[in-house]
């Protein structure tokens, strides 16, 4: 049987995080460090103890916001952003789920989004998301202004390439 930490490395299929040696450049950096109950430092250092559940039930690997600042910081190349990735897919495959209260259904809008059209179209995300979570009202006001300031397109350009988005899906199913 596995390790969390070996499971967590062939599911990154990149550099193993065992090569972090906790310089904690990835927590310097991350714009959501102050929001996680544990920072990205601790995160790698909780799955080489083997802390699986206490990293699956945490709140932290959802709100990685995936912008990738801790990688191009990490002297070693350890791909947190990644890593987050990874652990929010087995929270959801063990049915751990997303401890915040919408970010699993945000989560699941922006994959639909994407699997949709290849790209984000913001309105079709939102209301997806609205109906999802059931908050349909509570920030409609700041839609219309973004929408009205030209911050918000109706239309979105699909990518032409629709069966490599396709793949790339199938592909993650697969593994």
């Amino acid at each position: 049987m596995k390790t969390f930490l070996e499971e967590v490395n062939e599911k990154i299929n990149g550099v193993p995080i065992q090569r972090c040696y906790h310089c904690r450049k990835c927590t310097a950096g991350c714009p959501m460090a102050f929001a996680m109950e544990h920072n990205p430092n601790r995160v790698v250092k909780m799955i080489q103890m083997e802390k699986r559940e206490e990293v699956l039930a945490s709140g932290t690997i959802w709100l990685c916001v995936s912008c990738e600042t801790c990688i191009t910081r990490c002297p070693n190349e350890v791909d947190i952003a990644r890593m987050m990735d990874v652990l929010r897919q087995m929270a959801i495959e063990t049915g751990v789920g997303a401890k915040e209260k919408n970010i699993l259904k945000f989560h699941e809008a922006f994959l639909a989004n994407i699997r949709m059209g290849g790209r984000i179209n913001e309105p079709t995300m939102m209301v997806h998301y609205k109906l999802k979570s059931g908050d349909l009202f509570s920030d409609m006001a700041m839609g219309i202004d973004m929408f009205r300031k030209g911050k918000l397109s109706l239309i979105s350009p699909r990518t032409r390439d629709m069966k490599s988005v396709r793949r790339i899906f199938e592909k993650t199913r697969q593994s």
